[in-house]
């Protein structure tokens, strides 16, 4: 079974990327670790001030779909921070790829690090 990354970024309504990230790590965030989700890096994005991303951790592309039907699904995000992320979300989109990837950036970084 091969891990992969799921790599999100969200335009942030004007203005208001530190309100989100401040909702992001008190209640989203939180809630996603309760449901077993292995977010490795989160944050503004740093070549705007309205981005930000998220990378997370699944064990397959099928645990990763099944994890997130559940959880979008579930009363708990529903009546949670649901309504309140979404408000200050313009847009977002979603890049997947091999966590083997991630290995080889990795090395390509030590190697030109040298």
């Amino acid at each position: 079974m091969e891990q992969i990354l799921e790599i999100l970024t969200l335009d942030i309504k004007p203005g208001r990327r530190d309100e989100f990230h401040r909702l992001y790590t008190s209640r989203a965030l939180p809630l996603l670790r309760k449901w077993g989700f292995r977010v490795v890096a989160h944050g503004p994005s740093r070549h705007d001030a309205d981005s930000y991303y998220v990378i997370r951790l699944f064990d397959s592309l099928e645990q990763r779909q099944s994890s997130e039907d559940a959880y979008y699904a579930s009363d708990e995000w529903k009546q949670g921070p649901r309504s309140a992320i979404l408000e200050l979300v313009d847009h977002f989109a979603y890049a997947v790829v091999p966590a083997s990837l991630w290995h080889e950036i990795s090395k390509t970084l030590e190697i030109q690090a040298k």
